[in-house]
């Protein structure tokens, strides 16, 4: 969980506060200074500064205001609201003011609130409800997830509108003039650093998390201004802010991500540290920035890696038994090539993070090549590509042959001249392991020979290709059976005999708040394993056709994607939509 976002400075949040902790010995001066210092460069409270630069545990600081105003605390984690009590408050006044009812008891309502000093909000319940209101005091982190616990999925709406509402854009808020060909980098610089602005991309980043997305896309058109983010694989529109803001906005990304504000010609590409908090305590999330011009501004594209969510077990990829069988005798080899194949987004890097995490022991020297490195793995040397400088796969590879390595992990085989030393290692004893973009395993040979690579250096060097997709899982809460015909799953790959027995799930998604209202939760693997045995090995010497390679390939046993999909299907956990998607018969 992203540390909680202050949308409004309040009484309490201040420099007296401030001074009371410092009085209590809960941080030092010199803690005070530097996070009063951020709260005038960045608009968000003095606690959330103090929080978010881990100056501050939040259960102390609540634990601190109940004794200061004589006010009891709450703790929100395990309580159940009745439905007639959070009906007394609409959402977003709840977000906007961080408190939410939590029980009533004849004419007294106890509302849960972050700021007991923030009379307006009382009164004002008061007023709405006509009861006598008691305060208790509980966390802004507590109470935000609270909040989306007890209203649902349409808080989250509610959420986004009532923050752009409070950053309050008049036109003349902010300054952005027509394009021009001169910059001035002050102008744009100041405009990023606008409250607003600030608490826009705040807003954006915390929502994304919130949400479980992969990617944050923001997209500036003719005559307007959109955010979406990529939640298990499909893109989904999140908020529109004010189409002015779209300068500023790119402008505030950039700095946080070290790039040239003034350069509105080129792509870019930087990098976000965000600091998060969890039950265990602070860590930090990596964001890859890319800035790429189009016809009517900069479209940002964020892609957010947070190494909790790297699975790092190969049994748990969604490998069939077989095919998982098959590519751990492989990876244990001493020399050789195994390639990843598929699309950008399909978890090809996880599948080799895996194989590199089950290889990685002490007598093993492990190298890689990256572009970018995703995340840092303990005990192995990885390594950032940079081509501006000429630090290409190619001439990474050629030094690590240099340092007496035993697996060798190049991101990707990109042209001939790293596939060609990428196979002159795997026949020279290295272990070599790399991706490639092909629709499916079979023809991954032919992309190789396409390449130049002569087909006896391919049949000789290549253990085995594993081709990949992503599918989305049936979200267990919602799950329901949906009748269909036999034929139509005989159609798409079931034999007649399983048509007949197969029970296909689907998630409805109406009103269900763990898959938000979608019907999926999470993903999972359809995988393509074939190893290159001698009789491929023959088909290939012989100038065999990516169609003949996969007919041998299915008769010597190889679990297709498409089958992949169906016994997934087969298990209840994704549906026939997905597959069909993602695999083609």
């Amino acid at each position: 969980m992203i540390l909680p976002i202050c949308w409004k400075k309040s009484v309490l949040m201040g420099t007296k506060i401030g001074e009371l902790l410092v009085r209590n010995k809960l941080i030092s001066q010199d803690q005070l200074d530097e996070a009063e210092k951020k709260t005038e460069k960045n608009g968000e409270s003095l606690a959330f500064n103090l929080i978010s630069l881990g100056f501050l545990e939040e259960p102390r600081y609540v634990e601190l205001l109940s004794e200061h105003y004589s006010t009891k605390s709450v703790d929100l984690g395990g309580i159940e609201i009745d439905q007639d009590v959070l009906d007394l408050l609409q959402p977003d006044f709840c977000l906007k003011n961080t408190l939410l009812p939590i029980k009533r008891k004849g004419e007294k309502l106890a509302v849960a609130i972050a700021d007991p000093a923030n009379l307006f909000a009382v009164d004002t319940i008061r007023f709405m409800t006509s009861y006598h209101v008691e305060t208790m005091i509980a966390g802004e982190m507590a109470i935000r997830d609270a909040i989306e616990r007890h209203y649902g999925k349409s808080t989250q709406v509610d959420r986004l509108s009532s923050v752009l509402e409070s950053l309050d854009v008049r036109d003349d808020a902010i300054e952005i003039g027509e394009e021009k060909d001169e910059i001035d980098v002050a102008d744009l610089e100041r405009s990023s650093q606008d409250a607003p602005v600030v608490k826009l991309v705040n807003v954006i980043l915390h929502e994304a998390v919130q949400r479980g997305a992969s990617d944050i896309h923001i997209e500036p058109y003719e005559k307007d201004y959109r955010v979406r983010y990529r939640i298990d694989g499909l893109l989904y529109e999140i908020m529109r802010p004010p189409l002015k803001l779209k300068q500023a906005v790119s402008s505030r990304i950039k700095i946080l991500s070290q790039l040239d504000i003034s350069e509105k010609r080129l792509p870019q590409d930087g990098r976000i540290m965000l600091k998060m908090r969890t039950p265990v305590g602070l860590k930090e999330l990596d964001l890859r920035v890319s800035v790429l011009p189009t016809l009517f501004g900069e479209k940002v594209v964020m892609r957010i890696l947070d190494k909790a969510n790297l699975m790092l077990d190969m049994t748990k990829l969604g490998l069939e038994p077989h095919s998982l069988q098959i590519l751990q005798s492989e990876i244990i080899k001493p020399y050789g090539m195994v390639l990843v194949t598929g699309p950008t987004g399909s978890g090809k890097t996880n599948t080799l993070y895996s194989a590199l995490s089950q290889l990685n022991t002490p007598e093993t020297n492990i190298m890689t090549a990256e572009d970018p490195v995703e995340f840092n793995l303990e005990g192995i040397n990885q390594l950032q590509t940079k081509e501006k400088i000429g630090l290409t796969f190619a001439s990474a590879l050629r030094s690590f042959l240099r340092q007496d390595p035993n697996i060798v992990m190049v991101g990707e085989i990109r042209d001939f001249e790293t596939a060609e030393i990428a196979i002159k290692a795997a026949l020279t004893g290295h272990l070599v392991l790399s991706t490639l973009h092909t629709n499916d395993a079979p023809s991954t040979v032919m992309r190789l020979m396409n390449m130049g690579i002569e087909p006896f250096l391919v049949a000789t060097s290549v253990l085995c290709i594993l081709a990949q997709r992503l599918v989305r899982r049936v979200c267990p809460d919602c799950k329901e059976e949906v009748p269909t015909p036999p034929k139509a799953l005989v159609d798409i790959g079931f034999s007649e005999e399983e048509a007949e027995s197969v029970t296909i799930y689907r998630g409805l998604g109406e009103g269900c708040q763990t898959c938000s209202g979608t019907g999926y939760k999470g993903r999972i693997g359809l995988f393509e394993v074939m190893p290159v045995n001698q009789s491929m090995r023959e088909l290939i010497l012989s100038g065999g056709t990516a169609e003949e390679v996969r007919h041998q390939a299915l008769a010597e046993g190889m679990i297709s994607l498409r089958r992949s999909g169906l016994e997934k299907i087969k298990a209840g956990i994704t549906t026939v939509e997905e597959v069909l998607r993602e695999t083609i018969k």
